[in-house]
C-alpha cells in the first residue's frame, strides 16, 4: 500500500530534507518516525527536497507499506516518534503510480524579510533581516522578469543537480506587508538555490542600488556571476505542492481533515 502525507517542519535544527553524514534531517527523523509504526523500516520520497534552516508548512512525502494501521493511528503514532519541530498533518492511501516528486505539477514557496532597521528577536529563524530601506513595489516590478520560461542559469547554484536550467514560473510577487517584505513564488521545479539567488538579486534593487531592468539583463547573461549574492535560508518556506485531481489530496493543511473522532 502506498501513502501520501502532509508534513510541517521548522528548518531551524536540522541539516536540511535529505538524509546525509549530518544528523538531524527531516528525512531521517521521518523515516524512524514511520519506521517505528509500521515495525519495518520504511524509506520515503519527498516534493522536492529544502536546504538547512528552510521551513514547510505542507510538504509532500509518500512511502510503502503493508502495516495495518488506521489512518488516525499512522498519524498520532508517526507524531508521538517525531521530535517537536516536524508534524504529520495528513496521511491518505494512494494508487501505486502516485509519486511525491514526479507526480507532482507546482510547488510554491514564500520568503519572508524584516524590513526595520533593528534586528529581530522574537523568530528571527524565519525572517531575513535586512536594515535598509526596500522599495518592494521595484522589487516586484523587476520580478515580473522571471515569469515564465526561461534559462536560469544566472540563478542557479555551481553544485545544482538539475538536468536543464530551463523552469518556468507560473507566478511571482512581492509585497510589503507592514515592515515585512514578502515574495511568493510558484513554478512547475526549481533549481538549487533558485529561490534565494533571486531574492540575492532583488535586494540591492530594493535598497535602489541597481535599477529594475537589471534583472532582465542578469536573467539573459546566464552567469551566476552576475546576479546577487546567495541571500539566508531564514525565511524561506516550502508551502505548497500541487498534484492531479485524481489523487484527491487536501490543499490545505488544515488540521480538521482529520477532526479528533475520526475512528481509532
Amino acid at each position: 500500500m502506498r501513502y501520501a502525507c502532509g508534513v510541517e517542519y521548522d528548518g531551524h535544527g536540522f541539516f536540511g530534507f535529505q538524509t546525509q553524514i549530518q544528523e538531524p534531517t527531516i528525512q531521517n527523523s521521518l523515516e524512524k518516525a514511520l519506521s517505528s509504526v509500521a515495525n519495518h523500516n520504511v524509506k520515503l520520497t519527498c516534493s522536492g527536497r529544502t536546504d538547512t534552516g528552510v521551513s514547510a508548512t505542507s510538504q509532500v512525502i509518500h512511502f510503502d507499506s503493508n502495516s495495518q494501521r488506521t489512518e488516525y493511528q499512522w498519524i498520532m503514532g508517526v507524531n508521538s516518534n517525531l521530535p517537536k519541530g516536524i508534524s504529520l498533518l495528513w496521511l491518505k492511501a494512494v494508487e501505486d503510480d502516485f509519486h511525491a516528486r514526479f507526480s507532482a505539477m507546482q510547488r510554491s514557496y514564500q520568503y519572508v524579510i524584516l524590513n526595520r532597521w533593528i534586528r529581530p528577536a522574537i523568530g528571527r529563524h524565519n525572517v531575513t533581516w535586512e536594515k535598509l530601506p526596500l522599495n518592494a513595489e521595484k522589487m516586484n516590478t523587476a520580478a515580473q522578469y522571471l515569469l515564465g520560461k526561461h534559462d536560469f542559469s544566472s540563478f542557479r547554484s555551481s553544485i545544482c543537480q538539475s538536468k536543464t536550467p530551463i523552469k518556468t514560473i507560473n507566478s511571482i510577487s512581492v509585497e510589503r506587508i507592514n515592515n515585512k517584505v514578502i515574495m511568493d513564488v510558484a513554478a512547475s521545479g526549481f533549481l538549487h538555490h533558485m529561490i534565494r539567488n533571486i531574492i540575492g538579486t532583488l535586494l540591492p534593487i530594493g535598497r535602489e542600488e541597481k535599477s529594475v531592468e537589471s534583472m532582465l539583463e542578469i536573467l539573459e547573461l546566464k552567469d551566476r556571476t552576475k546576479a546577487g549574492v546567495t541571500a539566508s535560508p531564514n525565511g524561506l518556506t516550502f508551502n505548497t505542492v500541487k498534484y492531479p485531481v485524481k489523487f484527491n489530496l487536501p490543499e490545505t493543511t488544515i488540521e480538521d481533515h482529520f477532526p479528533y473522532h475520526y475512528e481509532k
